[in-house]
């Protein structure tokens, strides 16, 4: 049984705005399969079109906040998981809201006077995704909102502290405290690499929360440019994720252990100098929907293991059980109870 509040989460509170386009479309904007990028001027008429098309679907999303609600939905403890982000005052942050409540996620978001809550165009072709992000509120949080008591509070109730890469753009000083915090109390710092181009244009910040960070999560671009940034020449998955694992460390913490997904490929996790590989549950491809939300459901399946101090090995069977079930779907959504055991 997870505790209240257990799990805090961090990041870039965005709605999904999905529909299948086909290939003209990613010409037209300069998009492509598999990435996430954040949006320039060139892709602001896209959101409108995505919007025309008679297959949209609005899903709330947001690469944190997709991770903590699929732990609490594997958790089934009302309340075991907090988040924070920031929305604006409208439409869509209103949506959000009542999305987190009714995913039992205790949210505090920051609410932004000015910018609209941020979306996120989601271009899916046969079943991959390319994401394209237009951060607008979700770009405002400030660490004033962070160090007010009642959600400080949330900080200190936590565990697990988990916050993807993207939020390195938004506010790296909140990131800075909560990973100091996390380190002085004992606690579990988990990251994600989250695109290429946090890897590649956001090496510094990376570079800055890396030693606090016990976990850290990323698919195999990901490592690879990571890699690339770093002069590291391979390729190799595995040895990639071992150079990650015995990066410099802060004072006073253990060890880091990378886990990093592959897709199809196996799951690979290195700890203590070694790599082990977990195989993925294998989908044929007429039940793929598409891959929105999978690696995030993966982090969220592993930490509602996590959090119940479960091995390795169990809490990736729970990551590769969650993608598996959010491939299967539009966007990252779920039944209403899950079946993993």
């Amino acid at each position: 049984m997870a505790s209240e509040g257990v799990l805090l989460g961090m990041g870039n509170p965005l709605l999904d705005i999905s529909a299948v386009v086909d290939d003209a479309f990613l010409t037209k904007y300069d998009i492509k399969l598999n990435n996430a990028i954040l949006a320039e001027d060139k892709h602001l008429p896209m959101y409108d079109e995505l919007a025309s098309k008679g297959n949209v679907e609005y899903i709330a999303g947001g690469a944190t906040q997709n991770s903590i609600r699929v732990a609490q939905w594997m958790l089934q403890t009302p309340g075991a998981t907090s988040y924070m982000g920031c929305i604006g005052k409208d439409k869509f942050g209103e949506e959000m809201k009542k999305n987190a409540q009714a995913a039992g996620v205790t949210a505090h978001y920051y609410e932004d006077e000015a910018a609209p809550t941020g979306t996120c165009a989601v271009c899916v072709v046969g079943g991959e995704r390319s994401l394209v992000a237009n951060l607008s509120a979700a770009n405002c949080y400030k660490s004033e909102h962070l160090k007010k008591p009642e959600n400080w509070a949330l900080v200190e109730k936590a565990k697990y502290i988990y916050i993807a890469g993207f939020f390195l753009t938004v506010s790296p000083e909140s990131i800075q405290l909560v990973a100091e915090h996390a380190a002085a109390n004992n606690k579990v710092f988990l990251m994600n690499l989250s695109a290429p181009f946090i890897c590649e244009f956001f090496r510094d910040a990376q570079e800055k929360v890396l030693p606090y960070v016990d976990y850290i999560f990323g698919n195999e671009t990901e490592a690879r440019i990571f890699a690339k940034v770093r002069g590291w020449e391979t390729e190799n998955v595995e040895e990639i994720a071992l150079k990650i694992s015995q990066l410099p460390l802060a004072a006073g913490k253990q060890k880091r252990i990378a886990v990093i997904t592959q897709g199809a490929d196996p799951v690979v996790v290195a700890e203590d100098g070694q790599v082990k590989t977990f195989p993925v549950i294998l989908l044929p491809k007429e039940k793929l929907v598409d891959t929105n939300g999978a690696g995030d459901a993966f982090v969220g399946g592993f930490l509602s293991q996590f959090v119940q101090q479960k091995s390795i090995e169990d809490c990736v069977k729970a990551g590769c059980y969650a993608a598996n079930v959010i491939i299967q779907r539009s966007g990252c959504t779920y039944p209403e109870k899950p079946d993993f055991n």
